[in-house]
């Protein structure tokens, strides 16, 4: 493809800088929008795995997102006394936290400051209108100017406004059946380095993780059939989040004081994205607003680094976008099916109703956290961190 293109990516998150990185390298002129008037620095912990891993060490920004590590030092499993009933350090087999472990904000600002002086960045502004013809894409935005350009690709996430434009109602959002809130909340004399997942009766679990900006950050999760509390008012939701955290036990009651005090509260219903297309013509999406696995599969972050990483590769070895299209759908749809294979009993295992259900959880964790298991798992663990069991091959696009 002639790399003089002029392509608009809407959603600066990480989907949409990381392929504006690429795109910039290989020559192409590119435009970000996003909604917000400035970044959304927010959000909880994000891991870089396999794949992923790879490619921003490609980019130069693996020690970046090492050095801004949240300093989790693992994950313990406690009861309503704060009690630990098992222990899975970060460095052990079997491990819950990664080493590249950061918080979504930190890996968003070091995008953008790698991206901000090859790409352009318009904040405050979406798409409203798309207009497509044989030769280009005609955008309108909500301020009401036009624009062209030659391609345009949604990266705005799961609930992404710009892809109901192109394709309307034909990608599906499969409900996992789980309700979760996250938001930061003060750090107190019990927390410590250790993330804390707690499960309490009535199908619920807090867990509260350390960050590197002296805070915490909570998550409280909830299994319901689909209500549409993601489409109420940001006040009706904290009611019911306040309703469902009653009772709970342990440290409900923190994060219910917490809930009324914060505006960074986000509640959403946790979907899959399925879409049978992922373009039409001269538009397209990546990332959550294509694919987005839920934070269930941890995933999802990689997901899009891969995504963008090749869909740039393609449209840059490729001289009609079209084939460009069809070679990246061809790469990345059997590895984003693939992570989206939930395990059996997700989530549904980790949400029991009942306290013996609770009991039992925690028991096999405390299992699980055993020094005989964790020196079987010793046996088939690796520490080399270039190897990757990721199903997907990164083609070294420069060569080819």
């Amino acid at each position: 493809m002639s790399n003089n293109k002029k392509i608009l990516i809407s959603g600066a998150s990480i989907a949409g800088p990381t392929l504006a990185f690429w795109l910039t390298r290989y020559g192409f002129d590119v435009t970000i929008i996003e909604r917000s008037k400035s970044l959304r620095l927010g959000g909880q912990n994000l891991d870089i795995r396999g794949a992923g891993r790879a490619i921003v060490r490609l980019m130069g920004i693996e020690q970046e997102i090492l050095d801004a590590n949240t300093g989790e030092i693992g994950l313990q499993f406690v009861d309503s006394d704060n009690k630990v009933k098992a222990a899975f350090p970060s460095d052990g087999p079997g491990s819950f936290t990664s080493e590249a472990e950061i918080l979504r904000g930190d890996l968003v600002n070091i995008l953008y400051n790698s991206t901000k002086d090859r790409a352009k960045y318009v904040f405050g502004i979406f798409v409203t209108a798309i207009n497509q013809t044989g030769d280009e894409v005609e955008v309108t935005f909500n301020d009401g100017k036009t624009e062209t350009f030659d391609l345009l690709i949604a990266a705005d996430g799961v609930r992404s406004t710009t892809r109901q434009l192109i394709f309307g109602d034909e990608p599906q959002l499969k409900f996992t059946g789980l309700y979760n809130a996250w938001y930061t909340i003060p750090k107190i004399d019990t927390d410590t380095q250790w993330a804390r997942w707690y499960t309490a009766p009535g199908s619920r679990v807090i867990l509260i993780r350390p960050d590197n900006h002296g805070t915490m950050r909570a998550s409280f999760s909830f299994l319901s059939e689909d209500k549409g509390y993601q489409k109420l008012p940001n006040s009706e939701q904290k009611k019911i989040l306040k309703e469902k955290l009653s009772g709970a036990g342990g440290e409900a009651e923190r994060l219910r004081a917490e809930v009324e005090k914060n505006d960074d509260v986000y509640f959403d219903a946790i979907s899959q994205v399925h879409a049978q297309k992922w373009f039409s013509g001269r538009t397209g999406m990546i990332g959550d607003a294509a694919y987005c696995p839920t934070p269930l599969t941890g995933m999802g972050t990689t997901l899009a680094i891969v995504g963008a990483y090749l869909l740039a590769g393609e449209l840059s070895r490729h001289a009609n976008h079209e084939d460009a299209f069809v070679a990246y759908e061809k790469r990345m749809r059997p590895f984003v099916e693939d992570v989206q294979k939930l395990p059996p009993g997700v989530p549904w295992l980790a949400h029991p109703k009942s306290k013996f259900g609770v009991s039992v959880v925690n028991t096999v964790a405390g299992i699980l956290a055993s020094g005989l298991v964790k020196k079987i798992g010793k046996l088939f663990s690796s520490k080399n961190e270039d190897v990757t069991k990721d199903k997907i091959e990164l083609p070294d696009f420069k060569k080819t």
